[in-house]
């Protein structure tokens, strides 16, 4: 953070406080873009998760999980039709009250600039998976015309180059659907051109991993071409 020009918290806009003490004199300084407060509204997801959704254990009675596993996650992998295609779902936030208005700020009111909260743990994460594409999540042609930009691809432009693997076949809005009805949907993408992805190791890139349904579709298309693993980032669970 510059020591002359005031910086503000991307969220509620109050001048950011620089963060003062040893280990800030000694280690690497990074951009600050919220302040305290809303830094402690985002609840990271930590501890023990399930292993395929990251949904947290910490917030779901006993009955809804088996082993390792939330009882959604079991329920798919429990379907021919779509068990073993999503390897794993890493998410950062638990998608609370802040971060559903903080996200739709960025997701229907254009606020692009909030990429910049999550853009450095999502460089971190994805270093570590360290996948031989970064693909975004399409929007269809209405989405993208309403939206302006697809929040999807702006999760990687920050940090990473894109891989246009896939494009959308239509516009139904999964967000007004059951589980039941989403699951049900026949496949929503299609491979953009051939490519070659035999033991490919995809990373997909989503903002809210909500029934888990549109990455899955998504998964499967692209193991069936040939990937050796599909994984995803999403901001929210």
């Amino acid at each position: 953070m510059s020591l002359f020009n005031q910086a503000y918290c991307l969220v509620c806009h109050e001048p950011l406080r620089p963060l003062i003490g040893w280990k800030s004199l000694f280690s690497e300084e990074r951009e600050q873009h919220l302040c305290l407060v809303c830094d402690q509204k985002l609840v990271r997801l930590e501890g023990e998760k399930c292993r395929i959704c990251c949904r947290s254990f910490q917030y779901l009675d006993d009955k809804y999980r088996r082993d390792d596993l939330c009882h959604d996650c079991v329920r798919w992998e429990e379907d021919n039709e779509w068990q073993g295609y999503l390897d794993k779902n890493h998410s950062l936030y638990l998608y609370n009250d802040f971060l559903k208005e903080t996200m739709a700020r960025f997701k229907f009111r254009g606020d692009y600039v909030l990429i910049k909260v999550f853009a450095e743990q999502i460089k971190q994460l994805a270093a570590k998976i360290n996948p031989t594409s970064h693909v975004p999540i399409p929007l269809s042609d209405v989405r993208l015309y309403e939206r302006g930009f697809n929040q999807a691809e702006a999760l990687i432009s920050e940090v990473f180059k894109k891989d246009y693997l896939l494009s959308r076949l239509h516009s139904e809005k999964q967000s007004k659907k059951s589980r039941t009805e989403r699951i049900h949907l026949p496949q929503v993408f299609q491979l953009e051109i051939i490519h070659n992805l035999k033991g490919a190791k995809i990373l997909l890139y989503d903002d809210v991993y909500t029934t888990g349904s549109t990455l899955r579709h998504a998964a499967k298309l692209l193991k069936e071409a040939g990937a050796a693993s599909v994984e995803s980032i999403t901001i929210a669970r």
